[in-house]
């Protein structure tokens, strides 16, 4: 697998924006992976991102093996905890929570994680993960007992987003949270695309094709779907 991040800064440059599927373990059938790996296939997706907040089951590892058995996207872990990584990954968004102020989401867990990243070959993307309020309390919020910034407070947003930037992160992430109410406002998106360098990742509360393109024409560089297709795998409407 070449140079994920490079790709995505190549794609950055180019304006060719990306879509990642989100697949959580806890979610997935491995019965029903022939038809969720077609459906992945008919999509416009451009990468896979697999893992969540808790991940209680042990799937991970088969889950990815059948994925890239019939998938030639990258496949990308975005880990709630050290406990979901996995070396048949691509690559992994090594995550800090900056919006928050939870030392185990901020370094600690990062700490644990490094043992068993240095033994294993993953590429690795330092990435500023940035909780954004979406009308609910979301399974990020509960799991990492941290509170989101505040949607009316943009000038937060973006110095957080600036911050995450000057510390040296390679990604910015902002995050509404799984099946959230209301997505990263657009003029956030905006804000933020404007005052910073590097690529900007979207997620959360986006639920159809309309809303991935705004994310888009506002300044996102690549969108996370994953309530959504969890719901419907025709979510794309390909053949429509």
């Amino acid at each position: 697998m070449t140079n994920i991040y490079n790709n995505i800064l190549k794609s950055k440059a180019e304006n060719k924006k990306l879509l990642a599927i989100l697949l959580d373990p806890d979610k997935i059938d491995l019965e029903n992976t022939t038809v969720l790996i077609s459906k992945i296939k008919q999509s416009p997706a451009t990468h896979i991102f697999v893992g969540g907040s808790m991940v209680l089951n042990d799937i991970t590892d088969e889950l990815i093996h059948r994925l890239k058995e019939k998938l030639v996207i990258p496949i990308v872990l975005f880990p709630g905890n050290p406990s979901q990584i996995s070396e048949l990954a691509d690559a992994i968004l090594f995550l800090s929570l900056i919006s928050g102020r939870n030392p185990d989401y901020l370094i600690d867990f990062q700490v644990q994680a490094t043992p068993i990243l240095k033994k294993i070959n993953l590429e690795i993307i330092s990435t500023a993960y940035i909780l954004i309020e979406s009308g609910s309390e979301t399974a990020v919020e509960r799991i990492s007992k941290t509170k989101p910034l505040s949607r009316n407070h943009p000038d937060l947003i973006l110095a957080t987003a600036q911050a995450g930037e000057l510390l040296g992160h390679k990604l910015i992430y902002l995050e509404a949270g799984s099946g959230a109410k209301q997505a990263v406002p657009l003029e956030i998106i905006q804000l933020i695309s404007q005052n910073i360098e590097i690529p900007i990742i979207v997620g959360g509360g986006i639920v159809n094709l309309q809303e991935i393109q705004k994310a888009f024409d506002f300044g996102a560089d690549l969108v996370v779907i994953g309530t959504a297709f969890e719901k419907d795998l025709n979510f794309f409407n390909v053949n429509s």
